[in-house]
């Protein structure tokens, strides 16, 4: 079985070549030039630029891209991408699904999620391979941990993410408030972003996200994970302000790729769970 997923799942297109997956990188646009995450660009170099003054967009995978990894697979096929909604990725993994023959055996899941839930959906995908479970046993115990995952953006330059499209109308509003923190999550059908709360600093931001992993019920069963637009030691103190009150749950840090800093904006801070 091979296993299929885009750049905002965190591993560059090299690790998964020695992991045995395939990354289909997303691409990053700055006027007429364009980079692949990874391959082309880095974070680093994307933050670099950015503040040189440029401003970025971004592109997913083309359908003929897809296709072109998919024919490439002679296994069956486990596709796990950005969640539907918050990218055009899924969508254009399906369609190219849809114009090969019925007996490709591939198999696209709307993870309803990105960057440290769907870098977590990936790794169990690749253990449960490692055990030799068939493809429907691997998607179902994904499914239920998909179930379970949340996920809250605290940007640092809210024009980002106003520029990405995915924000609710009342979450785009908020950005012209002046002094303030806005805390984003996931609408409840997991596709576009919206406003979860308002706070004076990142510290009592990080605070009510604490409270609100409690209400989840996170306890050991739990991955948390902080991913950062170019702030690490931040991303180090949201950690260890977690630490404090989930001394028993599993903890990542990571750096966000550039199409993903480019959606979030530099500076932002990505606050995630979701059940092991």
């Amino acid at each position: 079985m091979r296993i299929i997923a885009d750049t905002s799942a965190l591993y560059t297109p090299a690790e998964g070549e020695n992991m045995g997956l395939t990354m289909i990188p997303a691409c990053v646009i700055f006027g007429d030039k364009v980079y692949k995450d990874f391959e082309d660009i880095s974070s680093e170099e994307l933050l670099k630029i950015i503040e040189a003054g440029e401003t970025p967009t971004t592109s997913q995978a083309s359908i003929a891209e897809v296709l072109d990894v998919y024919k490439s697979c002679k296994e069956e096929m486990l596709v796990l991408p950005i969640g539907d909604g918050l990218s055009g990725t899924y969508q254009n993994m399906v369609s190219a699904k849809n114009m090969l023959k019925k007996d490709k055996p591939i198999h696209v899941m709307d993870t309803k999620t990105l960057a440290g839930p769907q870098w977590y959906l990936v790794q169990k995908a690749m253990k449960l391979r490692e055990q030799g479970l068939d493809i429907e046993s691997i998607k179902s115990a994904l499914q239920k941990c998909i179930e379970t995952s949340a996920s809250f953006v605290i940007p640092l330059d809210f024009n980002f993410l106003k520029r990405s499209g995915r924000l609710t109308p009342v979450a785009a509003k908020i950005g012209t408030l002046l002094k303030i923190v806005p805390i984003l999550t996931q609408t409840a059908d997991k596709r576009r972003i919206t406003l979860f709360s308002i706070k004076r600093t990142v510290k009592r931001a990080v605070a009510a996200l604490i409270e609100h992993f409690k209400e989840l019920g996170v306890d050991e069963k739990y991955l948390i994970t902080v991913s950062h637009g170019g702030v690490k030691e931040k991303a180090a103190e949201v950690i260890e302000q977690f630490k404090e009150h989930f001394e028993s749950s599993v903890f990542k840090m990571f750096t966000l790729p550039p199409a993903l800093i480019t959606h979030g904006g530099p500076g932002c801070i990505l606050i995630q769970t979701i059940m092991m």
